[in-house]
């Protein structure tokens, strides 16, 4: 056999030809189908290739190493609320470009394209195992989840309505922190989020932080850490900066794994680590734990 056969690059499709065209070798590359994006999902863990239905009726949870994949707000809205009970609230209020930073408009817009939702969060009430919830859940794939102050105005008025209707409140963090783009803006999110959080506090009511990978920067500083129960999805990122700005700053190396949910567990920053496919579970049963006793308000 020739050289340039045995080294022969290989095609990287099948040829499937159109019934009744067998032999017809002209027609090959016009009938030649080409597999769809979006029907396999690769896990970055263990780098087992997974149909994308299989993936999704498995909680997006990968089935050879529990990889614990992200989630899209509304999945995220399906996995947790009974069906059809939630109400989502503050719908109306639209993102800005207060500082005219170049691009902006147009970038929240292909956000808003792909991800079909208005901005990085989505709100509202609903019931949770029958328990009547205040829900928050941010969206990474809308500018990788960061906090604007619109993200930052939804959350308040959850915390405020949940406070008024005496509702316990859940948010689910995933991002990357405050939103560059609205320079100062932004980060008075954190301060006015937190200050909502304390009156909430002082209502006596309860609040469960779900902080997912990854939750950094800004929203890690503010709500995302301020739960009464800090709870995280397995293998999460958690930290305020990258490892590599903290090791320059301080001028130590830092121990392996120390911005990981396992690790801020150990030392005290986070109360519980629960598998996706427990969350539900666990959330109905701390609600469960919390509803008011017989005679109180």
């Amino acid at each position: 056999m020739p050289l340039k056969e045995l080294f022969k690059t290989r095609p990287k499709y099948i040829t499937i030809k159109a019934p009744g065209q067998a032999g017809q070798g002209a027609l090959e590359t016009k009938d030649k189908k080409e597999i769809p994006d979006g029907l396999w999902r690769k896990c970055g863990e263990c780098g087992q290739t997974i149909y994308h239905k299989e993936l999704a009726k498995n909680l997006y949870l990968c089935p050879r190493c529990n990889h614990h994949f992200r989630v899209g707000a509304r999945e995220r809205v399906s996995q947790l609320m009974d069906p059809g009970s939630f109400n989502e609230l503050f719908t109306e209020i639209q993102t800005m470009d207060p500082l005219e930073f170049p691009d902006y408009p147009a970038r929240v817009k292909r956000a808003q394209k792909d991800s079909a939702l208005s901005e990085a969060v989505i709100v509202g009430t609903g019931t949770l195992d029958g328990f009547p919830v205040g829900l928050g859940v941010m969206e990474s794939t809308f500018i990788m989840g960061s906090m604007g102050s619109v993200v930052g105005e939804k959350i308040t008025l959850l915390i405020e309505h949940c406070q008024a209707s005496r509702l316990p409140l859940i948010i689910v963090s995933v991002s990357g922190g405050a939103r560059m783009q609205e320079g100062i803006l932004s980060l008075m999110q954190m301060a006015k989020t937190s200050a909502a959080l304390g009156r909430f506090a002082q209502a006596g009511l309860l609040y469960v932080s779900l902080m997912t990978d990854p939750t950094t920067a800004g929203v890690f500083a503010s709500f995302g850490t301020l739960g009464d129960l800090n709870i995280c999805e397995p293998g999460a990122l958690l930290g305020f900066t990258g490892q590599r700005v903290i090791q320059q700053t301080i001028k130590q190396t830092l121990p392996p794994g120390f911005q990981s949910a396992e690790f801020q567990m150990e030392h005290g920053l986070v109360d519980m680590i629960v598998n996706r496919r427990d969350l539900r579970k666990i959330l109905a049963q701390i609600l469960r734990m919390h509803q008011p006793r017989g005679g109180e308000a």
